[in-house]
């Protein structure tokens, strides 16, 4: 059991007062043992209670109660009490007056007189009394101790230069390790985080990215130019946002073929591929930079004729917003960032892609790779991108990849021997996204606290640096696949 107290003895304002604090441990009674000390012991109390004639047991419990068995054990006990010949019940006294010692060591205690530690032993041993510590406080008055408070001066003013008072102020100590005010400033959000390190991979790897910033787009740029034909399931108004020399080459390569293609046989319309939308992939952009590629190609055939090479290779890479008509949950949105890239040159294989795949999916710290064949209606040869998944321990899907196919790139003005191969990651249909790595490097489980309204401005101004796929040498994880929903897997990224 523990008392504070606090003892001030001050007139006036108390300031800069000197303090200490005593500690005392003392015994005080329970609530029983106060009763005895207030009416005796429960000996002493039946002791009391019998008349001179005597009394039976039932008078007598009645008069003391619970005080009755503890007493007439301890008085029969001391030869204070005997019984009635014959009766035990008619209870007599033996002695006239007593000494109640325990009466008197009680009040003694509860005096705060000394007791011997024999008796204190006896006592905390029948649960009469405890130790109850004491903590009191006590203030003097100290060195600057002053009766009426006064202010003191943190700046001098002309008022006190006027007034020549500044002499004889007295100045507040500056504390010299106190904040000063955060300054202002602006701050990256998490997906310009990751953006920016993705970029840099690219860059390392001498791509040039592609101007993404045509949101509207045709179906022929965004579908037929991509040989997709037009009963294609992705064309659906239930994916896709609708809103309004190479076209004619187009629709042959689809409705009879051409290139070493038999077609799809269809009668390709031109009002379907004249309808305006939300760009659903960023390949759309990829097709348009392939065709003015092979239009400088064109252009650059007079240079054949003087020596010189029209060709040269080209390394693009995306990223940059699409838009998909898909119901908005924890890890969907209608519109997310879409990542891409693809690299033109003559004579690309197959190996050549794999050992671009290689190169690009070690920057993000995956090492192990296979590849499945697979099949898009743009790309042929194409390949499925599985990575080792340590943490899981098996093969787990994070990319898509292939070579674009000679129907789509032939009518474009490209010359036969130029081929394109192209790879994105599986976390979208047509790429990777930005926003499915951001939420797993920012421990976001809703893609709605990161993109949209709902986003938390603290979240933003303490985002930790992001590196990505940083090997041993620097002391970092490198990035692990994770399952962020029952759908697909999701890439893990590593902050530092």
């Amino acid at each position: 059991m523990t008392a504070v107290r606090l003892v001030l003895c001050v007139g006036g304002d108390v300031l800069r007062a000197a303090a200490s604090d005593v500690t005392k441990e003392t015994w005080v009674l329970t609530e029983e043992a106060k009763g005895y000390a207030a009416r005796g012991s429960p000996k002493a109390q039946l002791l009391a209670a019998i008349p001179p004639e005597g009394a039976t047991r039932d008078v007598l419990k009645e008069k003391l109660g619970d005080a009755f068995g503890v007493g007439i054990n301890a008085a029969a006990r001391n030869k204070w009490i005997g019984f009635q010949k014959g009766n035990k019940d008619f209870v007599l006294r033996k002695v006239e007056n007593v000494k109640d010692e325990l009466q008197e060591q009680l009040k003694r205690l509860q005096n705060g007189e000394a007791v011997p530690d024999k008796v204190i032993d006896d006592l905390k041993s029948r649960k009469l009394i405890t130790k109850e510590k004491s903590i009191w406080y006590s203030l003097k008055k100290g060195p600057e101790f002053v009766v009426k408070r006064k202010s003191l001066a943190t700046d001098v003013t002309t008022e006190h230069l006027r007034s020549g008072d500044w002499e004889d102020l007295e100045f507040k100590d500056y504390n010299y390790g106190a904040q000063g005010q955060p300054i202002a400033k602006g701050y990256a959000h998490p997906l310009l985080e990751v953006r920016e390190e993705i970029e840099n991979i690219f860059i390392k790897m001498g791509f040039v990215e592609m101007p993404t910033n045509n949101f509207v787009e045709s179906s022929f740029w965004n579908f037929d130019a991509l040989f997709q034909p037009q009963q294609h399931p992705a064309r659906d108004s239930h994916d896709t946002f609708f809103l309004k020399d190479y076209l004619d080459k187009v629709k042959q390569v689809h409705q009879s073929g051409g290139y070493g293609s038999k077609g799809y046989g269809y009668d390709w319309k031109r009002n379907e591929a004249e309808k305006n939308l939300l760009r659903t992939h960023t390949t759309a952009v990829s097709t348009r930079m392939l065709y003015q590629l092979a239009q400088e190609v064109s252009e650059g055939k007079t240079l054949a004729q003087e020596g010189q090479e029209p060709f040269a290779p080209k390394r693009y890479y995306s990223i940059d917003r699409v838009f998909r008509n898909e119901a908005v949950d924890r890890t969907h949105l209608a519109e997310f960032h879409q990542i891409e890239g693809i690299i033109c040159d003559k004579n690309l294989t197959l190996g050549d892609l794999i050992e671009v795949l290689e190169d690009f999916f070690s920057n993000l710290g995956m090492s192990k790779l296979r590849f499945k064949p697979a099949y898009n209606p743009y790309t042929e040869p194409s390949m499925e991108i599985f990575s080792y998944h340590e943490g899981l321990k098996k093969w787990v899907e994070v990319g898509n990849s292939g070579m674009f196919r000679p129907e789509m790139l032939l009518p474009m003005g490209l010359p036969e021997d130029v081929n394109v191969i192209a790879w994105g990651l599986s976390l979208e249909r047509w790429g990777l996204s930005l926003e499915r790595p951001t939420m797993i490097l920012y421990g976001i489980d809703n893609i709605r606290d990161l993109f949209g309204p709902k986003v938390d401005f603290n979240l933003i101004k303490s985002n930790p640096l992001c590196r990505l796929g940083l090997g041993a040498d620097k002391k970092l994880e490198a990035c692990e696949l994770v399952e962020l929903d029952h759908r697909s897997p999701r890439l893990g990224l590593v902050t530092s």
